[in-house]
């Protein structure tokens, strides 16, 4: 399971210029969402965490996110952008995109973030219960204006 919910740098993606998820501030305490069998069989779910609207997707699931489908990017799941095609990672919210260096005579395409530019959370699985902690509310993400 991943959450998606609700600094422009360009960089190349590895493992060491992504964001961690674990370096998110969790600012509430784990609130149900619903079953694992139920959030599998949709894909995904919409749901009202301590007033904020998430959605929970689900991982092998293959404008308005929760239309959108998932995909396997650099080795990372992500959430494709149904309207603007924008690829965001389901684990830390990053905006991807493919650049290439008009300088070079291969010009091959390589991924980069821009950063984070979408709200994520954490979710935890429990005998088949779904949870969902948010992180910290404070810091803008660019996702909060559309939210």
């Amino acid at each position: 399971m991943a959450s998606l919910s609700t600094g422009e740098m360009e960089q190349d993606i590895n493992e060491s210029s992504m964001v961690k998820p674990s370096k998110r501030k969790e600012v509430s305490s784990p609130i149900y969402v619903g079953r694992e069998d139920d959030i599998k069989k949709r894909q995904r779910k919409t749901a009202i965490v301590h007033d904020r609207q998430v959605v929970i997707f689900y991982h092998d699931a293959g404008g308005p996110l929760d239309l959108g489908e998932i995909e396997d990017i650099n080795g990372q799941p992500c959430i494709i952008c149904p309207f603007h095609k924008y690829k965001i990672t389901l684990n830390t919210g990053e905006g991807l995109y493919q650049a290439i260096n008009p300088k070079e005579p291969s010009a091959v395409p390589k991924w980069k973030s821009k950063g984070v530019k979408q709200r994520t959370h954490r979710v935890t699985v429990d005998n088949g219960n779904v949870y969902v902690t948010l992180s910290d509310l404070l810091e803008y993400k660019e996702s909060d204006y559309y939210a």
